[in-house]
């Protein structure tokens, strides 16, 4: 079997690459969480929010790409399998059934809030070991903020 070398030291890939496979889980499943909300909303809002769930999934499934991507660059193969994803997912999601709009959007709000902190640790354990991977985060985290604070807008007041 041939490997995939890195041109990173093994100590700065060993970061760098528990960095994407912790946000490729994220995003993954970030992706599944619009989708459930995106499928089950109700309310006098659905189709304004119904549109923007497809905006964030469409966003982290493409993240999760190119995330996966740099990983394998690295040497590291992705792990994007349903029962990685369902082990080590923990982001809010939303309630089985129908999902009120303001519901939804509050799921959401929590969601990405949880994702960007999350990454934002990730772009300070990434400085030293990886500065590309470091970008590649802080760009996914700007993106993810933009989509937080649309959705947090969309319950205001409360």
């Amino acid at each position: 079997m041939t490997t995939v070398r890195s041109t990173l030291p093994d100590d700065a890939r060993k970061v760098a690459c528990e960095a994407l496979q912790d946000t490729l889980v994220d995003l993954l499943g970030l992706s599944l969480v619009g989708k459930q909300a995106h499928w089950n909303i109700v309310g006098p809002r659905f189709r304004s929010i119904h549109l923007q769930l497809d905006e964030v999934v469409t966003a982290a499934r493409d993240f999760a790409d190119t995330v996966a991507e740099r990983s394998a660059a690295l040497g590291v193969p992705p792990d994007g399998r349903p029962e990685t994803v369902a082990k080590a997912f923990t982001l809010p999601a939303p309630q089985e059934g129908w999902v009120r709009d303001s519901d939804a959007v509050q799921v959401m709000v929590e969601a990405l809030q949880d994702a960007v902190a999350r990454l934002r640790e990730r772009i300070d354990a990434t400085e030293k070991a990886d500065p590309v991977t470091q970008d590649l985060l802080i760009g996914i985290t700007a993106e993810l903020e933009k989509q937080r604070w649309m959705f947090d807008a969309e319950n205001f007041p409360r």
